[in-house]
């Protein structure tokens, strides 16, 4: 289906006060913006994470545009919070755990991007709601944007 159909249900939706906002989600730049000629997007809601990078351009362009960005599996399914490797370095340096800097890291890749991780323990989330607090050096920060590189 065309993403100007569903899109274009979706305005009609928001025109009848059923929803709100629109919002699409797996979408590149081209996809995005044929979205945005039928309705209104408010947010853009890919997979993104430290390694899996594909959407960079696509947050650039939510944060020109002042849309959000959610970004799915944002720890890989615990990949990026396993031990051993730089997101694990720079957590025992700084006194955070790997998840925290994974999402630290999302959350200062761009002010538009508001991660979305799965949980089932209250424990994990309220170990991501601290992730807000973690702060990565500059260098810490651009050692990490190596990982998807």
């Amino acid at each position: 289906m065309p993403i100007e159909e569903s899109v274009g249900a979706l305005a009609d939706l928001q025109a009848e006060g059923k929803i709100r906002h629109v919002g699409v989600c797996n979408v590149d730049l081209d996809l995005l913006e044929r979205a945005r000629r039928v309705a209104n997007v408010v947010s853009v809601q890919n997979r993104y994470n430290l390694i899996d990078r594909a959407s960079d351009s696509l947050i650039d362009r939510c944060a020109e545009d002042g849309l959000a960005f959610i970004p799915w599996f944002p720890l890989a399914t615990g990949e990026l919070a396993s031990p051993g490797g730089r997101v694990a370095e720079v957590a025992f340096r700084i006194g955070a755990t790997s998840a925290q800097v994974a999402l630290a890291w999302l959350l200062q890749r761009s002010p538009v991007v508001v991660p979305i991780p799965g949980t089932s323990k209250v424990a994990h989330v309220e170990e991501n709601m601290a992730a807000a607090e973690v702060e990565l050096s500059p260098e810490d920060f651009a050692a990490l944007a190596d990982l998807g590189s």
